[in-house]
Order: C-alpha cells, then sequence, then structure tokens
C-alpha cells in the first residue's frame, strides 16, 4: 500500500499564508457557504510585492496521498520561489479516507479507495474561482502542479478544465491508462518528471493497486496526441542534474516535436531515481521555468 510521506525536504520556508476562510492574509471576506471550500479551507501564499493592479500567475500545487499542503510546499521548494518569481501558491489539502489518510480523487488508478470519493474536480474549481474573485489572477496563467496522487489529480484537472488550465508539471503520477477518459478540448502544456527506478508509480506502467496504469512515456504520448502535436518523443539536449544524490547530469530530456505554437510536452527521466528524489535547491525555479514559458496561448 502507498503510505509515503515526505521527509527529505531540501529546502525551507515559512508558511506565510494559512486561509481560514479562503481569502489571503488579512483579507476578511468569507466564502459562499455552499462552496466545497467552504469545509475545506487552503492555504495561499501571496508574493511579496504583489500588485492588485498586475495580473498575476496562480498555481495549484497538490500533495501525495497520505502527504500534505505543508509538506509538499517546503519539498519542492514554491513557497520562496513564489516571492523570487511574483506567482500566487494555492496548496490545499485533500479529503481524509477511512484509512485516516489525505488523498485526491485523481485517475481510476489513484487514489480514491473509498465506495463515495470527493468530487476534487469540483472542488478545485471552486478554488480556482475563490482565489481569482479575491486577487487579479491572470486567467491564461493558472497552472497546476503535484506529486505522485498530486500529480495524477493534476492530470485529470488537466483534462477536465483544460480551458482553463495553461500547464501542468507532474512528478511520478500518470494520466488516464484510456485516453478517451481524458476529455480535453484545448492544449495544455505538460512537464512529466518521474525516476525510472520508482518502485511506487512505475515509471513503465502496470498494475497501481489493482488498476491498469499507464507509463511516463505513455502519459505524455497522451497529452501528444490531445494536444495535436505531430511529430516523436525526441532527446533534447542536454541532459540536467535534478537528483541531489544522484551522480552527474542524471536526467534526460525529452519532447515532442510538431506541437502547436506554444504549447510543449516534455518527458524528464531522472536515471537511477525514486518516487521521492531529493532535488537540488533548484527545483522550484525549474519548475516555474517551464510553467511561465507557456501560458494559453
Amino acid at each position: 500500500m502507498y503510505m509515503h510521506r515526505i521527509f527529505n525536504i531540501l529546502a525551507s520556508a515559512v508558511v506565510a499564508a494559512f486561509l481560514t476562510g479562503c481569502g489571503g492574509s488579512g483579507d476578511s471576506s468569507a466564502p459562499d457557504p455552499g462552496s466545497p471550500i467552504s469545509s475545506r479551507p487552503y492555504q495561499l501564499k501571496i508574493p511579496a510585492g504583489y500588485d492588485p493592479g498586475t495580473p498575476t500567475a496562480l498555481i495549484v500545487l497538490l500533495h501525495g496521498y497520505s502527504s500534505n499542503s505543508t509538506e509538499i510546499a517546503r519539498y519542492l521548494g514554491l513557497l520562496d520561489a513564489a516571492d523570487r518569481h511574483g506567482f500566487l501558491l494555492a496548496y490545499p489539502d485533500g479529503t481524509i479516507d477511512s484509512r485516516g489518510n489525505r488523498y485526491w480523487n485523481g485517475t481510476d488508478a489513484c487514489c480514491a479507495f473509498d465506495p463515495v470519493a470527493a468530487d476534487d474536480v469540483g472542488y478545485l474549481s471552486a478554488l480556482m474561482d475563490d482565489v481569482a474573485a479575491k486577487y487579479n489572477v491572470d486567467p491564461n496563467r493558472i497552472y497546476f502542479v503535484g506529486h505522485s496522487n498530486g500529480a495524477f489529480m493534476s492530470h485529470r484537472m488537466a483534462c477536465e478544465r483544460s480551458s482553463r488550465i495553461a500547464a501542468i508539471v507532474t512528478l511520478a503520477g500518470m494520466q488516464w491508462n484510456d485516453p478517451d477518459l481524458c476529455p480535453a478540448t484545448e492544449p495544455v502544456s505538460v512537464l512529466h518528471i518521474h525516476g525510472d527506478r520508482d518502485d511506487t508509480i512505475f515509471f513503465d506502467g502496470g498494475n497501481v493497486f489493482g488498476t491498469a496504469s499507464p507509463s511516463a512515456i505513455d502519459s505524455t504520448a497522451t497529452w501528444a496526441a490531445k494536444d495535436g502535436c505531430t511529430g516523436n518523443l525526441t532527446d533534447l539536449p542536454p541532459n540536467i542534474d535534478l537528483d541531489a544524490v544522484l551522480g552527474g547530469d542524471e536526467t534526460r530530456v525529452q519532447h515532442y516535436t510538431g506541437c502547436p505554437a506554444g504549447i510543449e510536452v516534455k518527458l524528464w527521466t531522472i536515471t537511477g531515481g525514486n518516487h521521492s528524489p531529493v532535488f537540488n535547491a533548484g527545483i522550484a525555479d525549474r519548475i516555474w521555468d517551464f510553467l511561465s514559458t507557456h501560458p494559453k496561448p
């Protein structure tokens, strides 16, 4: 059973804003009582120097199964990065299941194990609405980032809310095994990061908790097809150094050719990497570099 928690946290950061009512720091407005977020508040990092008169990018960050919002924000170093780069960072918690673990109702493979699952597409859509109602969110720069179960959920959100989400970055989590279950109607740029020695969500795909899951290559291929890319998965040298434990430039960089202007589907394979890599301190900036260069066309 997948019960991982992230303890190898490189980046240390202070949580800057906790949303008791899902508004920002100092925002006294309350959510609509009928909204899904009225019973499940989220945290929001407002970047230093935020200007209400300037449309601002929003990243929604999703943790893995049994983890939580604060752990994933620290693990990827995105709290400090929000100040450096000036984006809003929303980081919510999943629902607690009957096993006592927080989860997201991502694809059929991961990780809603109870008979009645949360409507997380509805919840995260309401979260985007709530942030946009209180802050000047650029509608062309809404992004999702997720690890493991949060990556599965990011894929699902991009599939079902492709008209709103410009790009996603996923770590160790897959698309639907059946591409027909992804009803994306607009292109979404995707950066999929995965260790080829992941023994929880296998790089080459296979059985995940009794359900078939695609490989990392199949997951990116699904997005390439949905996005209208006409080429193949091609190496994009040089390799890069993501993992602080593995030696050298261990990560192979590939992308699909022939994608529409402004759209990119990339695969970063961490050779020898596991399910929760110990990242170098620059991971947050690399994530932002990809997202910030892929707004809605």
